[in-house]
This record gives C-alpha cells, sequence and structure tokens, in this order.
C-alpha cells in the first residue's frame, strides 16, 4: 500500500485514535453516470444579477424552485423572470410553486368555501400557465408544481384549507383536485411536465397517491417531496419510494428532493458534503432549503459576485465527471460522521473524491486504482474548503499537498490526512503520474484558529452565548466551538484579548469572525459595527465588522498584523484611546491567524487538467511545467476555469503552456480583445484583466493548431488597468434625486439618494475612455430597503437601476442588500464605452408584473435604485 503524508497546517482537529478511521474509494465498482442534482435551490435565484450569472453556472446549479410569476410570496424569484437567466447558465429546471400566487403561509386562498377556493386557484393556473407558453424554448424547462405540502396546507385541517379536513386522513379531496388540476395544466400545455404531490415528509400515503393517479392517468412526471431531515432519511426514503412505485406498477420516475437541510447545516461545507454524498448515491435531484433570503443560493453566495465555502463545494462537486464509483463510510449512512463521494472519468483518466463531516485523522483509501488508467504512479492533489460563514468570502480551496505517489502492488494508493476540521470539506484529485512538473507548495503554510469563548474579557457587558446550532438543534446556525462571544457595544468599555503564539516574524493574515443584527436597535444607527484592533498594546486599527439578516449569521472582517516569532495579544475593544468608540453591538465568533509568507502571496495556480473542458480531455505524455499534464486545445476546444479574486481590480493572468498552437480567452462571457496565448513553442502569456471581486469566468478556446494548456497563474497586480473614479455628488442630479451625507461610511462622506421613481429622477456621470471597447464600470452602493413579511424569512428588496450608456437602451441591473445604507458594497458590470467622453445616466421605476399593467401591492418591487457612492470605470484587459 503506497502512502502519502499530508500534514494540515492547522491545529482545529484533534488527534486520532490509533486506528484511523478508513474512507474507501474502490474505482473498480461502477455506481452509475455522475448526476449532480445535489446543486439545487429554492427560492436561491432573485432575478438576473442576484446572483451573478458566474455564481449560478460555477456552482453548477441543476434545478431551482421559485415561486410563481408575481406570486407575493417573497420579493423577487418570480419564475419566469429567472428563467431565461438560469438557462443560460447552464440549469437544467425551473420548478413553479403555483401556489405560491398567494400570500401567506398557510396559503390565503379566497372563497366561501373549498369548492370556491379552488375554483380561485384554477383560474390562477391557468393564467400561470399561459405566461409560460410565451416563453418560447426556455418552456421546455419549467416543471409546474401545483400544490406545496398540501397535507398541512390547502388539504389539511387549518383555517386555509379547503374544508378542514387532512388528506393524510381522508384523501378524495385532495386526489379530485389534484385530477382537476392536472388535466386543466394538461389542457393549455399538453407537453407540460407536473410535479408532486410534495409533502413535507415522504409519508406512507403517497402509495395511496400513486395508486389514484395510475388509476386515473394523472401521474406525475417528476415525483416530490421534503427532506428536512439528515442525510441518512434521503437513503431511506428514496428506497422506500422505489418500492413502492414497484408494488403500484409506475415508474421510475425522476424525483426531486426540493427542500433539504437545516440552518445548522447550511453554509457549511463539512454538513453539506454529506447531504450530497446521499443525494449523488440516490441519483436524484435536490434543493436546499430557504430559510433565510432569496437571491443567495441558500447562504451560498456573498454579495452578488462572491462565493462562500459551500458555493466552493458545489463548484467541486459540479466539476465532477464520469461515473461515481462505490464509497464505503467508517459509518455509513450515518450522519455528522467521516462521509463522501467520488467520480472515476475514464476519458480524462482522473478520479475526485469530495468528503468531510469529521474532525481529527482518517486514511483515504483508493482501491483498485487501474494502471492502464493511471499507471504506477499516481499524481495526488489535495485541497481543504474551509468554512467561511453564511455572508463570509470565500477564496478558493486551499491547497494541503501536490505530489506523485507509487501505486502499492495490491493497486492501493492510502492518503492519510491529519488534523481535518468537521466544518470543511476536502477534495483528493487523482491523476496519472511520472510526467508532471514538480509538486506544488501548499498555499498556508502555519494557521490557527483562536475561538473567543477561549478568550480574555475585561470590562463591563460580557455575554458568552450559546450552544449556536448543533446535532440536537439543527435549527440555530453554526458556529465554530459552538459559543460566541458579546459584549462590545456602544457604551461598553469592554476588552476582548486572544493570546496567541507564531512561529516566525512576518506579517499575519488576520480574519475576525463576527456578525451584527442589521435590525438590532443599536445596529440600526450605524450600520457596521466599528471595533478597535491592537497587537501587544500598539498599532490601533478601526475595523467594520460585517452585518447579517439575523444574529448568528457569521461573515469575517480581514486586515493584517506584524507579529515577531512568539507569543503576542491581540485585543478587540469598544473604545480606543486614538480613534474612538463602537457604535452598534457585535458578536465575535473566534478570529484565524495564517502566516502571509511566499506561499500565500504567490500567484493562484489552476491547472488545465482540472478546469472544466468541453471538446478537449487531459495530456499526460508530456512533462507539464506543472501539475499532472496539459490539455489539447483544438480549434473550438476550451478549458474553463473559476478564477477568484478578493476585490474588483487588474489582476496579471498567466498562461503557461507548451506551444503547438494558439488560443483566444474570454472573460465572464467577453471575448477578449487581446493578443491571443501561445505559439510554436514552450511559454508564457501575460495579459492584465479587470476581475470582479469573487468568481471569474475565464475561458481558453483553441483558434488555430492544437495548443498544449498546462496552466493559469493569477496574481493582484496594478498599474496597467487604471481606474477612473467619479464621485457621485460630482455627477448631475435631476428631478428628486439629490446629495446628502447622512451616511458615515460613504466615500468622501457624501452620496446620492432618491434616483429612481420615475425617469427624471436620475444620476449622470460624463467618464472618459481613453480607447473604444468593452470597459468595467465599479458601483459603490448601498441598499437596505425590505418588504414586510409574512413568516419567519427576512425579505430584503434587491433595488436596480436602468443604465443607459450614451443615449442608448437602458439595461437594468440588480443590487442585492447591503443589509444597511450605511454599509456599502462594489458591484462591477461590463459596458462598451467609445473613445473620449461618454455619458452614463441612472434612472429607476417600478417594474410592473408579467402582463405589463399591474403592479405589486406588498411593497415588493421597489422604485428606486441603491444609494450610488462612486463609480470607477476601467479598461477590461490589456495584453
Amino acid at each position: 500500500m503506497a502512502v502519502l503524508a499530508t500534514a494540515l497546517a492547522t491545529t482545529t482537529g484533534t488527534a486520532g485514535a490509533a486506528e484511523p478511521e478508513r474512507l474507501v474509494v474502490d474505482l473498480g465498482t461502477d455506481t452509475g453516470a455522475f448526476h449532480g442534482g445535489a446543486s439545487g435551490s429554492l427560492y436561491g435565484v432573485y432575478g438576473d444579477g442576484v446572483p451573478s450569472r458566474n455564481l449560478l453556472e460555477g456552482m453548477h446549479v441543476r434545478t431551482v424552485s421559485t415561486k410563481a410569476q408575481d406570486g407575493p410570496q417573497h420579493p423577487g424569484a418570480d419564475a419566469l423572470e429567472i428563467l431565461p437567466p438560469f438557462v443560460d447558465s447552464g440549469g437544467k429546471d425551473v420548478y413553479i410553486y403555483m401556489t405560491d400566487i398567494y400570500r401567506g403561509f398557510p396559503y390565503q386562498w379566497p372563497g366561501a368555501d373549498g369548492p370556491a377556493r379552488l375554483a380561485d386557484f384554477k383560474e390562477k393556473i391557468k393564467k400561470q400557465v399561459r405566461q409560460v407558453l410565451t416563453m418560447g424554448e426556455y418552456q421546455d424547462h419549467v416543471v409546474y408544481v401545483p400544490f406545496n405540502e398540501p397535507e398541512g396546507n390547502m388539504f389539511g385541517t387549518g383555517e386555509w384549507s379547503y374544508n378542514k379536513v387532512s388528506w393524510l386522513n381522508d384523501p378524495q379531496y385532495y386526489f379530485a383536485a389534484w385530477k382537476e388540476v392536472y388535466r386543466l395544466i394538461r389542457s393549455l400545455d399538453p407537453d407540460a411536465r407536473i410535479a408532486g404531490p410534495n409533502t413535507s415528509v415522504l409519508y406512507d400515503q403517497v402509495k395511496g397517491f400513486l395508486q389514484y393517479a395510475k388509476a386515473n392517468d394523472v401521474v406525475p412526471d417528476v415525483m416530490t417531496w421534503h427532506e428536512l431531515s439528515s442525510p441518512a432519511a434521503v437513503r431511506t426514503s428514496v428506497a422506500k419510494y422505489r418500492q413502492m412505485e414497484k408494488d403500484v406498477g409506475v415508474g421510475p420516475l425522476p424525483i426531486n428532493v426540493n427542500e433539504y437541510g437545516h440552518n445548522y447545516h447550511l453554509s457549511v461545507p463539512g454538513q453539506v458534503i454529506q447531504w450530497v454524498s446521499a443525494i449523488e448515491e440516490s441519483k436524484i435531484d435536490a434543493d436546499l432549503a430557504y430559510w433565510n433570503i432569496d437571491g443567495n443560493l441558500n447562504d451560498s453566495a456573498v454579495e452578488a459576485n462572491k462565493g462562500n465555502g459551500q458555493w466552493w463545494l458545489f463548484n467541486a462537486y459540479g466539476q465532477m465527471t464520469g461515473h461515481t464509483v462505490k464509497v464505503t463510510a467508517p459509518h455509513p449512512n450515518q450522519q455528522y460522521t467521516l462521509q463522501g463521494v467520488a467520480t472515476l472519468d475514464k476519458d480524462k483518466r482522473q478520479s475526485r473524491a469530495l468528503f468531510g463531516g469529521k474532525s481529527g485523522d482518517a486514511d483515504i483509501v483508493f482501491e483498485n486504482v487501474d494502471p492502464e488508467l493511471f499507471g504506477t504512479t499516481v499524481r495526488a492533489t489535495v485541497q481543504e474548503i474551509p468554512w467561511t460563514g453564511q455572508v463570509g468570502d470565500s477564496a478558493q480551496p486551499l491547497r494541503l499537498a501536490d505530489r506523485e505517489v507509487t501505486v502499492g502492488e495490491d493497486g492501493t494508493v492510502s492518503l492519510p490526512m491529519t488534523g481535518m476540521n468537521e466544518m470543511s470539506a476536502y477534495q483528493i484529485i487523482l491523476s496519472p503520474g511520472g510526467t508532471g512538473g514538480a509538486a506544488a507548495d501548499p498555499s498556508v503554510s502555519w494557521r490557527q484558529t483562536y475561538e473567543a469563548e477561549n478568550a480574555t474579557y475585561t470590562g463591563s457587558g460580557y455575554s458568552k452565548n450559546g450552544p449556536e446550532g448543533s446535532p440536537k438543534d439543527v435549527g440555530k446556525f453554526a458556529t465554530s466551538g459552538a459559543y460566541n462571544v458579546g459584549g462590545l457595544r456602544t457604551g461598553s468599555d469592554g476588552v476582548l484579548a486572544f493570546d496567541v503564539e507564531v512561529p516566525r516574524d512576518g506579517t499575519y493574515d488576520l480574519s475576525v469572525f463576527a456578525n451584527s443584527y442589521n435590525l438590532y436597535d443599536l445596529v440600526k444607527e450605524q450600520g457596521p459595527t466599528n471595533v478597535f484592533l491592537r497587537v501587544d498594546g500598539k498599532d490601533p486599527q478601526e475595523l467594520q465588522l460585517p452585518l447579517g439578516y439575523k444574529w448568528v449569521v457569521w461573515g469575517h472582517t480581514d486586515t493584517t498584523v506584524k507579529l515577531t516569532a512568539g507569543r503576542h495579544r491581540i485585543t478587540l475593544a469598544a473604545q480606543d484611546p486614538d480613534l474612538g468608540v463602537t457604535q452598534g453591538d457585535a458578536i465575535i465568533d473566534k478570529i484565524d491567524l495564517a502566516l502571509r509568507d511566499e506561499q500565500v502571496t504567490a500567484p493562484a495556480i489552476y491547472e488545465a487538467e482540472y478546469a472544466t473542458l468541453s471538446g478537449a480531455r487531459p495530456d499526460y505524455t508530456r512533462p507539464a511545467a506543472s501539475g499532472a499534464g496539459t490539455v489539447k486545445l483544438a480549434k473550438g476546444a476550451s478549458a474553463t476555469f473559476w478564477v477568484y479574486a478578493p476585490g474588483d481590480g487588474e489582476a496579471t493572468v498567466s498562461v503557461d503552456h507548451l506551444g503547438g498552437g494558439r488560443a483566444g480567452l474570454s472573460l465572464n462571457g467577453d471575448k477578449l480583445d487581446v493578443p491571443q496565448a501561445g505559439g510554436g513553442k514552450k511559454g508564457t502569456d501575460d495579459v492584465r484583466l479587470f476581475l470582479s471581486g469573487g468568481i471569474n469566468k475565464l475561458t481558453v478556446t483553441g483558434t488555430s493548431g492544437a495548443l498544449l494548456l498546462d496552466r493559469l497563474r493569477v496574481v493582484p497586480s496594478s498599474g496597467t488597468l487604471v481606474p477612473k473614479v467619479y464621485q457621485a455628488e460630482d455627477g448631475t442630479v435631476s428631478g428628486a434625486a439629490k446629495v446628502t451625507d447622512a451616511y458615515r461610511f460613504a466615500s468622501g462622506g457624501k452620496a446620492v439618494t432618491d434616483v429612481g421613481k420615475g425617469r427624471a429622477n436620475a444620476l449622470t456621470f460624463d467618464v472618459v475612455a481613453e480607447r473604444s471597447g468593452r470597459h468595467a464600470l465599479t458601483i459603490r452602493y448601498s441598499n437596505a430597503e425590505q418588504a414586510p413579511a409574512t413568516h419567519y424569512n427576512p425579505d430584503p428588496i434587491a433595488r436596480h437601476a436602468d443604465l443607459s450608456v450614451n443615449g442608448g437602451p437602458a439595461r437594468r441591473v440588480l443590487f442585492p442588500t447591503t443589509f444597511h445604507f450605511n454599509n456599502f458594497w462594489d458591484l462591477t458590470v461590463p459596458v462598451t464605452l467609445r473613445k473620449g467622453t461618454n455619458r452614463l445616466t441612472f434612472t429607476a421605476e417600478e417594474l410592473p408584473d408579467f402582463d405589463g399593467d399591474t403592479y405589486n401591492q406588498y411593497d415588493q418591487r421597489s422604485p428606486y435604485a441603491p444609494v450610488i457612492d462612486r463609480i470607477a470605470v476601467t479598461p477590461l484587459a490589456r495584453g
């Protein structure tokens, strides 16, 4: 047995037992074609741009369940508005919750009695189907869901039910309604796909539903139910349902478990991988549950274009190809233990394994490593996908190890993982070895976590909060160490002191995991809570801590500190003699320290053989500059990379290749006007690109010959793509739009508000471009509008701006909530400018309903643009 040691640079795990647990990946046992169905979302898409198409495509979102067009359940997420951008971003199906045309939950459908209520619903169904039929080819991606949780809702026992008779006890009324509605939809749309019964769990009574549906020729095209339970229940329920089908004599039908997971799980890679493994093993589709705000891919998306750890987990999952293989966990089908999913792509000669859910040590064992595919040596790349909070941006996965190892005589490779963190997920990629380039170093050489509950607090107002989310309380949010600390607030003199010890002199990255609830009284006054950082009582810094939509919704504020080898005290305080006092109220979860050495500052490496390939496959026959091999890009073949940027701005992208041809580059769908990469011999081509903060889609496409693409290297740079910045107060306001000094954190203390509620209320900039072509327009804005909610979901509104360039047709740009009007974020959109002066005009007006004549009556569609602080104009690229 060959062994690859992977010492993880963290101390958050615990020591393993004498015999570490084993997760076994059997590459010799095929379990079916890779499906990718776990990447689904309920109410995760607000509209085009919230989240960005990059986030949708890069997360490989397969299915979305969402509200009926113009439904009043929540702001945004209207089915026919999200349908085109979702499908254009690679999505498969949009499931329309037809009942969400009503307000409230239970649904408040009008009528004096059950038949009257059903008649009203049928009229609304007719309208919905007719609207879908106007969508051209997009309508092929629609699945109708006539009822949602009918047993506790329309056909339950409550005030708003059909007749206060639960269909679980007496199904005749629900069954008759199902038949009527099913036939109504089919009469209007003969090709319709219809899903149901959409129960809150898989009840035993579903078998009777199938029997009735078969007898009356109204069997759903997709079987749906919800699993607000555990991953173990997914496997059990799917097996139970498949037996129902056999007993009744229908199917097998496609399945969509269109709600899964709880607050404790969502955003946490180590938790969600356990769901993913069960869902993929069951070969079904499934949608992450909607507990919080819509438009953030169920706590995967940060702002409009950034991903947290959960997003990167699904990015890795969606890049799996080929067939899944048997994975044997140390505790099969048991939640809160080490679980995983793995694939083997024989065409790529590559295996990928995703796993997590346990702290400490374990052996990841690959068995039956085929020498015909891999040879006698494999290249193993090991990555960690850490938890970064619900609203905490995450960089690309950390590289823990990258090296070659000889396959054992028994066809086995064992990778010992030490110091794992149960909140992280991990990925291992195996490729043929023997001809690849030098091993890449780990991307971080030293890091450490310090829990707030273990820190020393002095002064007034202290509270130790928790335990937060846990296996016994999955409705609460996950928290590192289960506890957090409060006390840093307006009027406090509190100081939270962390005693740290570092291995060497240097600059260290410091992340403070924190939260302020945006609607809490002390927080509403200013927005971001400010606290004060010192190291050993020196070098004060003021930090603005993250806002969230509820308490215990974690983000992180990042800075750097200079430390000498040895012990230090890092303090967070509510007062600082040099900088001021705290306004607001914050809770602290932990701090993370990481050494900012040459490994951290080195360019990020994106290997071509690990990219998303079209018309190409890896080539392991030639010595590469790095990694296991290269990718041969003939004309039209492409390699797509999901490239991270910490903020909006210039980066240098180095294209390393072995020659053989040429290729063009595109960024986020824009073909770049830069010299083509490649040539007749080995080399590197550097290009300066404007990358949007967060996730960027960078595609290399062959244009001539067959370029042997080795990798991309990406590093932030400056000086070539120079932004021109224009303060909003220096623009021209018209109508009711006005300059305000109400927001402390606006640059220069001023911004423009009240743009919108009619085109006359506008903000105009005259901007100068040195050359014609595509430019990045970065808008610094704030938006905290929130609609009244009917139940537990906060309902923030994504405001919009209608942006016109040089008097051309306006483009509608959506701006997600920043949680407070004094909390400013950047959002970048590409624009085409002509050389010289260009006029940019921002207006806004309320979007009508789909028919164009009526408007939302619950203040769920804003007529206003966000508060605009400034804009910056930057060339998109330069070779």
